[in-house]
């Protein structure tokens, strides 16, 4: 029997990588598909707060660079500042990326959190580019919400009855230190005299005295936050007359003041409830002390977040919220609020819909727990096709169905769902919203934000978003260059055919990874070809004797003929 051979392998041999680190990649790699997309995106408010300062100091990083990085990271799931970091060493992509250059972790995180309203304005620019690419159609949305975890743990939550509680209770134990301190203090008087003894208290006993006293300062400064919390959303709640509800107005807002050689948006006309001045005789009236109910909960690590009801049962969250385009599965809108409630989370996305979109779906769906009169009605005014399930009335009692009957909005509802169209068009929100969170969490790894407070949690919720189009757009590109190689392998080495990928604005063209710009077009053609028909266009361009090329636009195929 023969002694098996192996290929040579040496551990301890030279390992060199000759060359530009980009030959090591594939052409369709998802490092040139976000360069590609990066470079028509809007950086402005990223690069803008830059310019601010005397200019001295270390140069920092480019900005265009560490977005780049941030992005590539998000999409593919990864978070932590030193994995990146370390990526940056190890991974080719993340080096081509950085172009050899290794921000630090700190470096990384900082700039996260320092540019979190500016992916909230990014977010917005993917939208737009995906509509100039043809892929957001507007003609269904779904909505819907999922639960993503707070930076903090549910344990360092305290609810309204305990904070009292827990504040008796250091208050008895201040007491019981500081008598215990004076009976010894009154034997050591008796002992040595009034002048024999030092410190009234002990090192040991100030400690416990200043922990209970800055532990009860918190108590009571969250005991104060819940009872705000509790006035405003009560003095939100109050029904306000019809008689004194003032009729709403038409108002042009004063736009940001801006340098004058900087040309602004024209404003937009808005809708608002004019507030009414109060009656010259009239007192103003005090606002009703409101207690929070003695469950409502305070997070001592982060405020801002709830604990919310989840599948997994009760955690310390956010409520994200998404509205998604059935086309490509594009993220049109999104927020993150602190209601664990859905239902009062509809108009406020179908504003978003109409700022970042530029208009209204036609239709529009979500799920029961969005289900009201006021969300239905809201959508009907605005013309676009609700389909939202009613919400089943309670049970009663003892088990059984109610018997009270459905309102006629809710049968109406009920019985548009049950036609073989309803069925058909609320099909799609299963197919549409639900799978987006399902990429995010299982496929990228999103379980919980890296960040606190409401006003951060919506900027990271928006690098997840913005993240997420550009990785549906990257599979459209990339789909794209598939066509492409099977044009090109499906020629001899007698075809003189240049084939690139273009259509972004600029007019700049990517060639095998390579960048380029591109001269005029002609000979437009309808999208919606297969790949024969690429194949056809240059048969027939090859009966010119003269150099061809087929530039693979979205959403036209444009061909283009020249010397």
């Amino acid at each position: 029997m023969s002694k098996k051979k192996f290929r040579a392998y040496d551990p301890t041999a030279r390992v060199e990588l000759p060359g530009d680190l980009r030959q090591y990649l594939p052409r369709d790699h998802a490092v040139f598909l976000l360069e590609d997309m990066v470079a028509v995106l809007d950086l402005t408010p990223i690069s803008s707060v830059y310019e601010q300062g005397d200019g001295r100091g270390q140069p920092p990083y480019h900005p265009v660079l560490m977005t780049k990085l941030l992005l590539h990271a998000y999409c593919e799931g990864e978070t932590s500042s030193r994995e990146i970091m370390r990526k940056t060493y190890e991974d080719i992509g993340y080096r081509v990326l950085c172009v050899d250059q290794h921000p630090d972790f700190r470096t990384i995180s900082d700039f996260r959190e320092r540019h979190l309203p500016a992916f909230l304005v990014l977010m917005k620019d993917t939208v737009r580019l995906a509509k100039e690419l043809g892929q957001v159609r507007l003609e269904h949305v779904a909505q819907d919400g999922t639960k993503v975890l707070a930076n903090a743990s549910k344990h360092k939550a305290m609810s309204y009855e305990r904070m009292g509680q827990t504040e008796e209770r250091l208050g008895r134990e201040i007491a019981e230190i500081l008598e215990q301190a004076r009976q010894r203090d009154a034997e050591e008087d008796a002992r040595y005299g009034r002048d024999g003894t030092g410190d009234a208290l002990s090192a040991a006993e100030q400690r416990e005295v200043d922990f209970r006293q800055a532990r009860r300062a918190r108590i009571r400064a969250a005991k104060a936050a819940l009872e705000a919390r509790a006035a405003a959303e009560a003095a939100a709640q109050a029904p306000v007359e019809p008689e004194q509800r003032p009729a709403p107005r038409l108002v042009r807002p004063e736009p940001p003041p801006a340098p004058p050689a900087t040309p602004t948006t024209p404003p937009q006309l808005t809708l608002v409830a004019p507030t009414p001045d109060p009656a010259p005789d009239e007192p103003a009236k005090e606002a009703p002390s409101v207690t929070p109910a003695p469950t409502e909960q305070y997070n001592f690590t982060d405020d801002e977040s709830r604990i919310m009801p989840s599948k997994d049962g009760f955690v310390q969250a956010y409520n994200a919220q998404a509205a998604v385009d059935s086309y490509r599965q594009i993220i049109v809108a999104c927020d993150v609020t602190d209601a664990s409630n859905d239902i009062r989370q509809l108009q406020p996305m179908l504003d978003l819909v109409r700022q970042t979109a530029g208009r209204l779906p036609e239709e529009y769906s979500a799920d029961k727990g969005y289900w009201s009169a006021e969300n239905v009605t809201a959508l009907e005014q605005h013309g676009v096709d609700a389909y939202i399930p009613p919400r089943q009335p309670p049970r009663q009692p003892d088990g059984s169905p109610s018997a009270s009957p459905p309102t006629p909005l809710a049968a109406q509802m009920q019985a548009k769902l049950n036609t073989p169209q309803g069925k058909q068009t609320y099909s799609l929100r299963m197919e549409t919203a639900e799978p987006v969170f399902g990429q995010m969490k299982d496929g990228r790894g999103l379980r919980r934000f890296r960040t606190r407070g409401l006003a951060k949690a919506r900027g990271e919720w928006a690098l997840w978003c913005l993240t997420h189009n550009l990785l549906k757009l990257a599979s459209v590109f990339r789909a794209q260059r598939v066509a492409i190689r099977v044009v090109t392998a499906a020629q001899t080495g007698l075809a003189p055919y240049h084939v690139v990928l273009g259509g972004l604005p600029p007019r700049t063209a990517t060639t095998y990874g390579m960048r380029q710009r591109l001269a005029s077009f002609t000979r437009p053609t309808a999208c919606g070809f297969a790949v024969g028909r690429l194949i056809r266009t240059l048969a027939a361009l090859s009966a010119t004797n003269a150099r061809s090329s087929a530039v693979f636009a979205l959403p036209t195929l444009v061909s283009q003929t020249g010397s």
